[in-house]
């Protein structure tokens, strides 16, 4: 063997270098090639070939046909004889090819010698042949035998070197040329290697010494997550994955080369909320198991745009919101919206199109201007709703606007996630009891984003057993080899880590998920006016600026609506945004009637305004 070499045969690639020790796992049988001794040509045949052989040699081989038809006499071998020449037979008539049976019908005498009258089987044609005694060969008895199936006749050692005859071949006689793959392992290979049969490489045969030497093959975790087991796994790190973390935890720092895991199995259930912190300047996020057992409370949402509005909008399920924000009018191309104050409430509808300022249609959000005299009536079964209390507010409209919701039940992970559609905001009110270290409830809110379905293992360290965690071979594949379990580790899996806090790197990793791209981006504004655009529309017909909506201009699209305008349960509810609603639109008038006053200088709405956010 070379001091090292490259082989590439069909694709695969091997490398082997002088000492290289290998230990061959398995053999492959890939195909056989059959040869026709007299012509070279060559055919392959399946593996599963149906057809059967028999071997044609027999194991003695005789110099001349004299020494051929006197040991058949011994034997007392009645003619026919089957036989045939290892070299070619040239004749006045014709020549025979090496290996071409003949069949031996009798000894004539010619002339005062004797030659040996043969027959010539070519399947197509029998031609006649005679051939002296003095022939010489070497010649080999054709002594056909049982048949056998293709891969009895390559496993039996006494045939590995004959030539067979197969009725459903064209040939009379082929030698069998079989092909293998050999399947064996290296030290610190991960993959099988692969060699080829036909492959010219020197070997030495170093099984007998070689019985104490253990073979070191890397695995990664997913290759473990594949095959399923047999778990628990002890295992040593050979090597990390390069790039910056992804979790934000003390076992982090252990994943080093050297440092021994138990892999406990598959993590149970197989989905993670992604959740981020809300009230801090700076976010912080997390990974949660779906077997959080802590307690979520749910939170108002808030909603900075009319497409988060609609993106939160669920059949049968109603959405009733209050503006945070004062909002004019003015830059608004929908003809149904006029002005939003703090305090105003709205019960979101459904989506439509209105006619835009400039005959274009747009996207918009249908909503109901709730007054606090229908709060007072909610008693009543239905109430009219006129048309001029509708409002449209285009989706790329942006302003401020917190949930009205009045839910005090406290939720598990898991019920919450059934009940309701992600994303949405909640407070930590009763943290895990099985994880002392719960970071979750020392923050004001939370927003779960995204369910993940993704297959975590479950592993704990070697030095610190009680120390268990989750680890999710797409984003963190450690490469580990099998080791011996060591003694005195407890029976059973320890209690896992249920929250992981992820870097902000692999937060936005996380977002590029395809579950996440399936959102649809929030629709552009319309492109500004220049000043000879406004001028223009300010001469346009004022009638077709303030052109109605389309579903409100045809009656089956928008009819007027019969509603219950609050349900039963808001008349008793104590909810914040409710009671502040008159005393924030009596704000908005007084806000009105300071600004008309330059030289007023105090400035009191700040202070009130002030005062209203932190109620909120």
């Amino acid at each position: 063997m070379s001091p090292c070499s490259i082989y590439e045969i069909c694709g695969n690639e091997c490398c082997l270098s002088t000492g290289d020790l290998i230990k061959v796992t398995q053999v492959c049988l890939q195909k056989v090639v059959c040869k026709n001794p007299g012509t070279g040509q060559t055919m392959e045949i399946a593996p599963n070939f149906s057809g059967h052989f028999s071997p044609l040699t027999g194991p003695q081989s005789y110099t001349t046909l004299e020494e051929l038809v006197s040991a058949a006499t011994q034997r007392s071998r009645k003619l026919p004889i089957g036989f045939m020449s290892t070299h070619t037979i040239t004749t006045e008539s014709r020549v025979v090819p090496r290996d071409q049976p003949l069949l031996l019908e009798d000894v004539e005498a010619y002339h005062g010698t004797y030659r040996a009258r043969c027959v010539l089987d070519t399947k197509t044609q029998q031609f006649i042949l005679h051939l002296p005694l003095s022939q010489k060969g070497p010649f080999w008895e054709w002594q056909p035998g049982a048949p056998q199936p293709l891969l009895q006749a390559l496993q039996d050692p006494a045939l590995s070197d004959r030539l067979f005859t197969c009725p459903t071949l064209p040939w009379q006689s082929l030698i069998l040329r079989p092909q293998y793959e050999l399947q064996a392992i290296m030290h610190m290979r991960r993959t099988i290697v692969k060699i080829p049969s036909t492959l010219e490489v020197d070997v030495e045969d170093v099984t007998a010494s070689s019985q104490h030497i253990h073979f070191i093959q890397p695995l990664l975790l997913s290759e473990i997550l594949a095959r399923g087991g047999p778990f628990p796994l002890p295992t040593e790190i050979l090597e990390t994955p390069g790039g910056p973390p992804i979790f934000v935890g003390p076992w982090v720092g252990s994943l080093q080369k050297g440092q021994r895991l138990c892999i406990h199995g598959l993590a149970s259930p197989p989905w993670r909320i992604l959740v981020s912190t809300k009230g801090r300047k700076v976010p912080r996020h997390f990974m949660v198991s779906g077997a959080y057992q802590g307690k979520l409370r749910r939170r108002p949402r808030e909603f900075l745009t009319a497409c988060d509005l609609l993106g939160a909008l669920q059949p049968g399920q109603p959405l009733r919101v209050v503006a945070t924000k004062d909002c004019e009018g003015e830059g608004v191309e929908s003809p149904g919206f006029t002005s939003l104050a703090v305090g105003d409430r709205l019960e979101v509808l459904r989506s439509g199109q209105a006619h835009g300022a400039e005959g274009q249609d747009i996207d918009v959000l249908v909503c109901q201007r709730l007054s606090d005299q229908a709060e007072e009536e909610a008693e009543e079964e239905y109430e009219e709703v006129e048309d001029e209390d509708q409002i449209l507010l285009p989706l790329y409209f942006s302003s401020s606007f917190v949930e009205e919701m009045n839910d005090n039940r406290r939720y598990s992970l898991e019920d919450l996630m059934a009940q309701f559609s992600l994303p949405c905001e909640v407070k930590v009110v009763a943290k895990e009891s099985s994880h002392p270290a719960d970071p979750l409830p020392s923050f004001p809110g939370l927003r779960l984003e995204e369910k993940i379905m993704e297959p975590f293992l479950v592993v704990s360290l070697d030095s610190n057993p009680k120390m268990c965690f989750e680890i999710p071979p797409r984003w963190l594949d450690l490469t580990v080899v099998e080791t011996e379990g060591q003694p005195g580790q407890p029976a059973g899996r320890p209690p896992v880590a249920t929250v992981e806090e992820v870097t902000d790197a692999f937060y936005y990793t996380l977002r590029r998920l395809p579950a996440f791209e399936k959102q649809p981006p929030p629709p552009r504004p319309p492109k500004s006016r220049g000043p000879h655009g406004q001028k223009k529309q300010s001469g346009m017909d004022k009638s077709a600026q303030y052109s109605r909506v389309s579903e409100l201009q045809q009656a089956p699209l928008l009819p007027k609506l019969k509603m219950k305008t609050l349900p039963q349960s808001a008349k008793d509810s104590s909810n914040t945004y409710s009671k502040i609603s008159a005393h924030v639109k009596g704000l908005r008038y007084t806000t009105k009637s300071i600004t008309e006053d330059p030289d007023n200088d105090e400035h009191d709405y700040e202070e009130v305004l002030e005062k209203f956010q932190n109620t909120l």
